[in-house]
């Protein structure tokens, strides 16, 4: 199952054809966001065209380099708690960093920037 050819998906039905879980299914909506190729219909269907996230995920990009640059390697957890957003929202905005090629992950889920 693809989202090609079809208008929105369901979530949940994503996340079984791609097998991503929760994490890395935010982390890859912020990348297709940021390449401008996938919207939000609403919070639990999406579709490939021009995106609509660009001013809730570029935004919360901002603010996870903002504490990024200041707390230097971080967590999700205390991304979210810095950041004053959910985990979700936060692997979106990293995802977007990822797609922009400005951050690192360790093998410990820890953040920081390139």
């Amino acid at each position: 199952m693809s989202l090609e050819g079809q208008r929105c998906l369901e979530k949940d039905k994503i996340l079984k054809a791609a097998q991503l879980n929760e994490n890395d299914f935010y982390s890859a909506l912020g990348w297709l966001a940021r390449e401008n190729k996938i919207f939000e219909e609403d919070e639990a269907h999406y579709g490939l065209g021009t995106t609509n996230l660009t001013s809730k995920i570029g935004t919360n990009a901002g603010r996870v380099w903002r504490v990024m640059d200041i707390w230097g390697e971080v967590n999700i957890s205390t991304i979210g708690r810095l950041a004053e957003m959910s985990e979700k929202e936060a692997y979106s905005a990293l995802g977007w960093l990822a797609k922009e090629d400005k951050i690192c992950v360790s093998e410990k889920q820890m953040y920081n920037l390139k």
